[in-house]
C-alpha cells in the first residue's frame, strides 16, 4: 500500500475538520475523495502534505510520514492545491523549474520535454508569464509543475474548479493516461463526482469529517441511494 491513513483527525483552532479518517491508496491506482463543501476533502490532503496539525497515523511507502511540506515532497508526494497556486509573475518555464526544487539535478531540460508531451502547448508559451495564461492552462501548468518532481503520488485538490467542462475532461484524460502509461498513483479530491468516478478505481465519500461510504467506483456509480445521498446526481 503506497499511502495509508488510519484514524486521522485535524483541527482549525476549535473546529474539528477530520474525525478519524481512514483510507488507502494502492500503488498504481487512482483514488477519488468526494463530498460536499465542508466535508473534509481538502483537509485530508493537507493532513498528508503536512500543512495542517493532525493526529492519527499516516504511512507512505510503508513508513510513517512526518514533517512539513518540504519533507513530504522529498518523500515523493506532489500536492496541487485548490486554486492552482501558480507563480503568476514568473514565466511558464520558471514555474516548471520550481517544481523540481527538491531534486539535486541541474539539467531539467529532459524533464521539461517530458511534461511537454502531456501538455504540448508548453514549448510555445515557455517564456510567457504564467499569470497571462487562461484558467485551464494555469491548472495544467500546476499539474505539469508537480510532475517535474517525479512524484510517486500526485495529489490533486479540485482540479475542475472554475473551469469549462471541455477543459476539465482534458485534464482528467491526461491524469488517466499518466496513471495508465507511467503508473503514476493519484489521489484526487473532486466535487464533480461523475468525472471523478469515471477516472478513479476506488472512491471515498466524506461527510462532516468522516468516511460515509467507500468502495469501487463502478459500484458507487450504480448505487442509487449513494448517488442521491452523497453524490448529488
Amino acid at each position: 500500500m503506497l499511502l495509508r491513513l488510519d484514524g486521522v483527525e485535524a483541527r482549525y483552532g476549535p473546529v474539528q475538520a477530520l474525525r478519524g479518517i481512514s483510507l488507502e491508496v494502492p500503488e498504481g491506482s487512482v483514488v477519488a475523495v468526494l463530498g460536499a463543501n465542508g466535508a473534509g476533502k481538502t483537509t485530508t490532503l493537507r493532513a498528508v502534505s503536512g500543512t495542517v496539525r493532525r493526529s492519527g497515523s499516516i504511512e507512505f511507502a510503508g513508513k510513517p510520514l512526518h514533517g512539513g511540506p518540504e519533507a513530504v515532497a522529498r518523500a515523493g508526494i506532489a500536492h496541487v492545491p485548490e486554486g492552482r497556486g501558480t507563480f503568476t509573475e514568473l514565466t511558464v518555464v520558471e514555474n516548471l523549474r520550481l517544481g523540481a526544487y527538491t531534486r539535486r539535478e541541474r539539467n531539467l531540460d529532459s524533464d521539461i520535454d517530458r511534461v511537454s508531451k502531456w501538455f504540448p502547448w508548453i514549448p510555445d508559451r515557455a517564456q510567457q508569464p504564467a499569470g497571462t495564461l487562461s484558467g485551464g492552462e494555469q491548472q495544467m501548468l500546476a499539474v505539469a509543475r508537480a510532475l517535474m518532481a517525479r512524484p510517486r503520488l500526485l495529489m490533486l485538490d479540485e482540479p475542475s474548479l472554475g473551469l469549462a467542462p471541455m477543459i476539465v475532461r482534458e485534464i482528467f484524460r491526461i491524469v488517466r493516461e499518466l496513471n495508465e502509461r507511467e503508473g503514476l498513483t493519484v489521489l484526487v479530491v473532486e466535487q464533480d463526482a461523475r468525472i471523478a468516478l469515471q477516472t478513479a478505481s476506488t472512491a471515498y465519500v466524506l461527510e462532516v469529517g468522516r468516511v460515509a461510504v467507500s468502495g469501487p467506483s463502478d459500484e458507487l456509480k450504480e448505487n442509487e441511494s449513494v448517488r442521491r445521498s452523497y453524490l448529488g446526481y
